[in-house]
């Protein structure tokens, strides 16, 4: 086996893991073991040979010494038959029961990173990309010129893992017809599950998980030993969409599921397997920069001349009246878009509807321009149908009208085709100088570092659905895992006397814990429906984007206490659950020596005389303090903090 040498103190660590693996036992063979930069995290690998002599790749994850994830299966499997017949291969290859059987490593790579980058907007102004990583070398050693290659990074945020496929000299096309990556938890772990993207949240076990169901990832779980992780994936652009789940009915594993096969042609790479650790669930939520960590530099030029993030409001009548008065709205209360929803360019799922035409009484040149006079851009929603039958001629026009963003509706793409077609439109719109927001199940994998006029994407039960309050203190330590979300805030709607859950400040408060560079606000509302309500100062004031995100407290279905920065001032919001309770937020985070002035935004039930019944508070604090709240059942509170000037 030969050792490619590129960093010397990793070298001398890993060889003394590979020399020792002639020692072991010959079921167990190590291939390495490697370790995160400050030793938080070692992954180790390794080929275990079973009673019929067949060795399948495992894997093993280890946190502080303490193993997280016991030995489980990694690998493809795939089906190159008909490849392989067309080119005479069958006649020549050595089959096995499983592709990944007996792989033979040739060799191995070692590297290392340190870097500090600046994304275009995003949680925090400056990311670190810092890990320990090898690439192991395979080869089939069956006549048929098979190669591939394992990839893993070991971060002190978590361990990632890919399979790559290097270019096939006979080009024989690889149909990949299962994930056969494992994950074994201990025993006792309790996962938080959601069915679909927009789905509840359950908590259960891994024998009360549905056998054959698959679960959408991000997937939470918190170990007997306290300790939590989350598993997921970055960087999917070529794959379909993978979820998790038991595949018998005594297994104590998760598996890998795939939608649908995959057809690739090398070199390709699968997607990142993702898992972060903690100590805690906020841990996890600190460190979601990984999944932007695993993907590709930014690849528009100019993206920060007209990818501008920012405030929407839907305008719910499709006519230009109440388009003008939205933009007034808008433009008087710090927000920057407008989104025309669906049907201004007629029925969204008839394939004959035409969406290069305006169909609803809206004219839609006047409104553009009144928007631009306001400083307030327009964004239109676009159905699955027109975008697939007319995105070529659609993106042109629309950057012709002046429009800012497309909201891409229903958007499919779970299987392999879908989901390859749906990243060539988001890059089709970024030619077009066009930004994207899609809808319904979509959920991110860190496209938008590569692609930021992806501004985010739904992928959540939002407020629209009006879920409970325990649910949305669930969200932040799963779905947010993955990137931003748009929960689209629904504040005056009169639907939100009889549906809504929670209270009127929880939803000034979910604001800001659910991140989205375009945040949605209003959602089915008019502009008819503000009365001088003074809390909306909050959404006033409140940034899209931050320096700094800090996770003061939390837990699934308990609560959470998030706090994040712009520039000098820090705004802190709390999310209680269907109980509500005591909360309790140390200011150590705040700059020590400086006075603050705490804007609160508070539930003040009947003493309250505005529908929306929040009270709006002020008060002196400084480092040190501790801001002290009383959460009625599905409550919440919102605090602006920021210095006096002297």
């Amino acid at each position: 086996m030969k050792i490619t040498k590129t960093s010397n103190a990793l070298f001398l660590g890993v060889l003394c893991a590979v020399s020792s693996m002639y020692a072991q036992d010959h079921t167990s063979k190590s291939l390495i073991h490697l370790t995160s930069p400050t030793g938080t995290h070692s992954i180790s690998i390794r080929q275990k040979t079973n009673d019929k002599a067949q060795q399948t790749l495992m894997y093993e994850l280890s946190r502080k010494g303490e193993v997280l994830i016991h030995e489980s299966r990694m690998g493809l499997e795939l089906d190159n038959e008909a490849w392989e017949n067309a080119l005479a291969y069958s006649s020549k290859v050595d089959k096995t029961s499983s592709w990944m059987d007996n792989l033979r490593m040739d060799s191995v790579s070692y590297q290392k990173k340190d870097s500090v980058w600046t994304p275009l907007y995003g949680e925090r102004s400056s990311i670190r990309d810092n890990y320990q990583g090898a690439t192991l070398y395979f080869s089939k050693p069956d006549h048929s010129s098979y190669r591939m290659n394992v990839e893993v990074r070991a971060y002190d945020e978590g361990v990632a893992f890919r399979f790559t496929f290097p270019m096939h000299p006979d080009a024989v096309f690889h149909k990949v017809v299962k994930d056969l990556t494992q994950y074994r938890l201990p025993k006792g772990s309790k996962l938080w599950c959601a069915k679909w993207a927009q789905a509840p949240y359950e908590e259960l076990t891994l024998p009360q998980m549905e056998t054959g169901r698959g679960y959408e990832r991000p997937l939470t779980a918190q170990l007997p030993n306290g300790k939590w992780l989350a598993i997921t994936d970055a960087e999917t652009e070529n794959w379909c969409l993978t979820l998790l789940g038991k595949e018998n009915e005594d297994s104590e594993t998760l598996s890998s599921m795939m939608y649908s096969m995959v057809d690739l042609v090398t070199p390709f790479a699968s997607p990142w397997k993702v898992i972060l650790t903690g100590e805690s669930p906020g841990m996890l939520l600190e460190q979601n920069d990984l999944m932007f960590n695993l993907n590709p530099p930014c690849a528009i030029t100019d993206a920060s001349q007209w990818v501008k993030p920012g405030k929407i409001m839907r305008e719910t009548t499709l006519t230009t009246e109440n388009a003008i008065a939205c933009i007034d709205f808008c433009a008087a209360h710090g927000m920057q878009y407008i989104l025309f929803d669906w049907k201004w360019y007629g029925p969204s799922f008839d394939y004959r509807s035409d969406a290069t035409k305006v169909v609803a009484p809206i004219d839609m040149p006047h409104v553009i321009q009144h928007g631009k006079e306001k400083g307030v851009g327009v964004w239109l929603y676009v159905n699955h149908h027109a975008l697939e039958r007319q995105a070529r001629e659609l993106f042109p026009v629309l950057r012709q009208w002046g429009v800012a963003g497309v909201k891409f509706g229903f958007a499919e793409f779970k299987s392999h085709r879908w989901s390859t077609w749906l990243y060539e439109t988001v890059k089709l719109a970024a030619d077009n100088h066009l930004m994207v927001n899609i809808h319904d199940e979509y959920r991110p994998s860190g496209l938008s570092r590569t692609y930021p006029n992806l501004l985010t994407q739904e992928g959540i039960r939002g407020n629209e659905e009006f879920p409970d309050a325990t649910h949305n203190t669930v969200l932040p330590f799963t779905r947010m895992l993955s990137g931003a979300a748009d929960y689209t805030i629904c504040y005056y709607d009169k639907r939100l006397e009889s549906r809504s859950k929670v209270t009127h400040a929880h939803q000034l408060a979910a604001a800001l814990v659910y991140y989205s560079p375009l945040l949605t606000l209003f959602w089915y509302d008019s502009p008819s429906y503000y009365k001088g309500e003074p809390e909306i100062s909050w959404f006033e004031t409140l940034p899209v984007t931050f320096d700094e995100t800090k996770i003061l407290s939390g837990t699934p279905g308990e609560h959470i206490v998030i706090a994040r920065r712009q520039g000098d001032e820090w705004f802190v919001a709390a999310l209680g659950n269907n109980e509500g309770g005591k909360i309790d937020i140390p200011l150590s985070f705040l700059q020590k020596g400086i006075s603050y002035e705490a804007f609160t935004y508070t539930h003040g039930g009947e003493s309250v005389s505005t529908a929306t019944q929040v009270k709006c508070g002020k008060q002196k604090v400084k480092a040190g303090e501790t801001l002290h709240f009383t959460l009625s059942a599905s409550d919440g509170a919102a605090i602006r903090l920021a210095p006096i000037k002297k």
